[in-house]
């Protein structure tokens, strides 16, 4: 019997297999190629998955996309998307545009957005005044028309053919809280009425809103966060935390994220994550948590737990640095005054005899009003004496204002933990000190109190020669003492930051662009677009490997078709050829049987 194979059978020989015999190899090419066959459909079919790139060319795309941000946006990309909001502040309202390309295809990532940047490579923002709260609060209907000429500069920079899909976010901040309930309604009302009459952004009553501070600083925190990489949970390079997720005691190991504190004029504000759920000492901080804390999925798909992040965000008004000197002089005046009522004295009453304030430099004379008293004040540049006199401060003003001491905030974890300073933070720090960045507690102290020390006569003529930053005023150099150590207070007295805290870093922009709180709000606005593209991507894929099994669309399985083809061309080849040599075999052995057993009759009758 015959055996097809490409090894020698063990009974045969146990030396080199021999070469396969006339009918083993067509069925061994037949085989062979039918093996092939195989192996090429399952390349074809084989679908394409999203693959993690290698660390190296996750830190090399993240460069190269900082560099990207600082150019042109390619409005002719049409495979780019737009967004567009407007923050209705108290003193004006900003319309910022951002864009992003299609999702990567990976769940666990997040879009991509960025701000947009006009021909010249500037950000496409725009800012128009009073707010919105002043010009529209007596009458509603004006609040279109009031917001007209930032819409129109939005849809001039979105490319025309992507208007109707790109949404627009309208978001009320700190000047229409002020305002009653039925104002806010009115005014909203009026934009979701009027704006889709004139625009064909993608919008609806729903993108219309007044968020509180709580939202506005998860905004803040989200963006901060993001331009900073910490929500790219595939680099494992920088620090890492555990975060508790649920009360199932479940917990998962990601990226450290950044807090945030941001000190301005009026009011103080502190975000940041929060790990552990942890446990509270009494009903009522249990209570007081809720308010406080935020959580909320970043990611596209609630069933990840992956971007499940818990915030502490608390805003403490009365806490800026201009508010927080207002009430500074408030309390010297009536202590002063109470002072010299008991000693029967006249301190502060006339400039001979002025109250001597620690917290002016040496020498600046100046003056204080309040309610038709005045007080006559005179620096004498003592910071550490400013400092402990800021301290009652700490603890607010009156029952209706937060305190600083009192209020609940969540565990901070100081020995695994990084936070930002900004606005005041960085004021402080930066505009005479000179000491923006890596903060320290000590080198700032010394600093801060050898500026202090200085007569003001040598401050100003440092100030004329340009000795101090750009951004440098004769308000800064005058309220510097006091601004310095109030920072100092909130930072170690409020907030209870280590004098040896090695991770916070005051700046005004991060990685050279100032991060404005609307790019963490449509970032969180858009957080489930990414499901569109995923779910558009898998039905390309779908529709990609029906191709692949099609005749007229897949090239590989075109040349599979004319291999079996050929195949069958040369196996019916071999057939015939086959069957003609034992036709020729036939007819060979019947001549030779014929020849040698049929005996002619004339050869018999000769015998």
């Amino acid at each position: 019997a015959h055996r097809i194979g490409v090894s020698c059978p063990s009974w045969r020989s146990a030396g080199p297999c021999p070469f396969l015999g006339p009918r083993q190899r067509p069925a061994a090419l037949g085989l062979a190629l039918v093996l092939g066959l195989l192996l090429l459909l399952l390349v074809a079919a084989a679908p394409r998955r999203w693959t993690a790139p290698s660390r190296a060319s996750r830190r090399d795309e993240r460069y190269l996309a900082r560099v990207e941000e600082l150019t042109a946006t390619d409005t002719e990309d049409l495979a780019l998307s737009y967004g567009v909001v407007i923050d209705c502040g108290s003193s004006g309202s900003r319309v910022f545009v951002y864009f992003w390309p299609p999702h990567n295809g990976n769940p666990h990532d997040l879009l991509d957005i960025k701000q947009m940047r006009d021909r010249s490579s500037r950000p496409v923002v725009k800012k128009i005044k009073p707010g919105i709260s002043t010009a529209a609060a007596a009458a509603p209907e004006k609040a279109t028309p009031y917001l007209r000429p930032l819409l129109q500069f939005a849809a001039a920079h979105v490319p025309v053919q992507k208007h109707k899909e790109t949404p627009l976010y309208i978001l009320c901040t700190a000047g229409m809280r002020l305002l009653p309930e039925r104002q806010q309604a009115a005014i909203l009302e009026d934009l979701a009425r009027n704006v889709p009459l004139e625009f064909d952004f993608l919008f609806s009553k729903s993108h219309a809103e007044v968020i509180s501070g709580k939202q506005e600083g998860v905004y803040a925190w989200i963006g901060i966060n993001f331009v900073l990489g910490r929500f790219d949970h595939e680099d494992e390079e920088d620090a890492v935390v555990t975060v508790a997720l649920g009360d199932q005691g479940q917990s998962l190991v990601r990226k450290r994220t950044v807090g945030i504190l941001d000190m301005g004029g009026a009011s103080l504000q502190i975000a940041y994550e929060v790990p552990d759920s942890g446990a509270f000492s009494s009903p009522q901080q249990e209570e007081a948590a809720k308010s406080l804390l935020a959580e909320f999925n970043l990611g596209c798909d609630v069933q990840h737990t992956g971007h499940m992040y818990r915030v502490y965000v608390n805003t403490f008004l009365g806490f800026g640095g201009n508010f927080a000197r207002q009430r500074y002089e408030e309390l010297v005046l009536n202590q002063t005054y109470v002072h010299n009522r008991l000693h029967s004295q006249w301190t502060g009453l006339s400039p001979e005899i002025p109250f001597l304030d620690p917290c002016l430099p040496v020498g600046l004379e100046d003056t204080v009003a309040r309610g038709g008293q005045t007080l006559y004040v005179r620096g004498r540049g003592d910071w550490l004496a400013c400092a402990e006199q800021l301290q009652p401060l700490l603890a607010g003003s009156n029952s209706s204002q937060a305190s600083l001491v009192g209020a609940y905030k969540a565990p901070i974890d100081f020995g695994n933990s990084e936070f930002y300073g900004f606005s005041e933070f960085f004021y402080c720090t930066e505009d005479v000190l000179r000491l923006g960045g890596r903060y320290s507690a000590p080198i700032f102290t010394s600093a801060a109190q050898e500026y202090c020390s200085q007569r003001w006569e040598v401050l100003t003529q440092r100030f004329r020669g340009g000795l101090y930053s750009a951004h440098a005023d004769q308000h800064r150099l005058k309220y510097q003492c006091f601004k310095s150590a109030w920072m100092y207070q909130v930072l170690h007295q409020g907030f209870r930051f280590p004098l040896d805290y090695p991770s916070l870093r005051t700046a005004q922009l991060v990685y050279d662009r100032e991060v404005q709180w609307t790019l963490g709000a449509i970032l969180y606005k858009t957080r489930f677009l990414p499901l569109r593209d995923l779910r558009q991507e898998s039905i390309r894929q779908a529709h990609a490997s029906w191709l692949r099994l099609s005749f007229v669309y897949n090239h590989y399985l075109f040349f599979a078709c004319i291999l079996v083809v050929v195949l069958a061309i040369v196996l019916y080849l071999l057939r015939l050829r086959r069957i003609h040599r034992r036709q020729l075999r036939l007819a060979q052995l019947t001549l030779l049987w014929l020849d040698k057993v049929v005996v002619p009759p004339s050869q018999g009758n000769g015998l």
